[in-house]
């Protein structure tokens, strides 16, 4: 729970025309502080820097509530758990004639999200030359959404897409250098004895993944990481 202890003047967007009461202007300037602070405190934890825009419903100036004394009144977040999107604010009022009241609105965070360059096939293992930053309103997107250029890079598409869109872990996916059946060199070393056997992918793998192989040699299948195309590597 938030205890405001001013009302901040600050710009606001309203849903239709408003007439200002006193009681109005509480209620909106205790909202729009509450959740200015809110998006300042969520901008800073996620360390992903952006400017935001809040938009409160249309209040009824119509109304009947006593003022409340600025010690007295506190606001929390009804929902969601983050002060962005569709949001309602629960503002109370503590005097000696409480009240409670719920207060809704938007709140846009724009945000450099990665999108991509140009036209993308499927498959396209994505190069830095493949992606660029745009400002995006971040509330609107559902997908897990990527920042930095390093977090595609490397990484293969799943669908085709066009240019401007935006890159999410739901359209990409390690890139996989070793396919089922593909021949492999398994390396294998404890420090001061390294072998080489040849072996067979028993299942597709990206760089870093553990994958089955058959030692060709022996017929035993083991386990073993990908290093490289064509390569994987077991620890002794």
């Amino acid at each position: 729970m938030r205890f405001l202890t001013r009302c901040a003047a600050l710009t606001i967007f309203f849903s239709s025309p408003l007439f200002a009461t006193p009681l109005i202007d509480q209620l909106i300037g205790a909202t729009n502080q509450f959740l200015e602070q809110e998006v300042q405190e969520h901008i800073a934890r996620t360390g992903q820097p952006g400017r935001y825009e809040i938009k409160l419903n249309r209040l009824d100036a119509r109304l009947r509530l006593p003022l409340c004394p600025e010690e007295q009144l506190s606001a929390e977040l009804e929902s969601p758990n983050i002060p962005v999107g569709r949001v309602t604010v629960r503002l109370t009022c503590n005097s000696d004639s409480p009240w409670r009241l719920f207060v809704p609105g938007q709140v846009s965070l724009y945000q450099q999200v990665l999108v991509s360059a140009r036209p993308l096939s499927r498959d396209t293992v994505l190069s830095a030359s493949d992606l660029t930053l745009q400002e995006r309103d971040t509330s609107l997107l559902r997908d897990k959404y990527l920042v930095e250029p390093e977090q595609a890079i490397g990484m293969r598409l799943t669908r085709p897409v066009a240019p401007d869109t935006i890159v999410t872990f739901a359209i990409i996916a390690q890139n996989e250098v070793i396919r089922r059946g593909d021949k492999v060199v398994i390396s294998a070393s404890n420090g001061s004895v390294s072998v080489k056997m040849p072996g067979e992918a028993m299942e597709d793998g990206a760089v870093g993944a553990q994958i089955r192989v058959r030692n060709t040699r022996s017929n035993r299948e083991i386990k073993a990481r990908v290093s490289a195309a064509g390569q994987v590597r077991v620890d002794m």
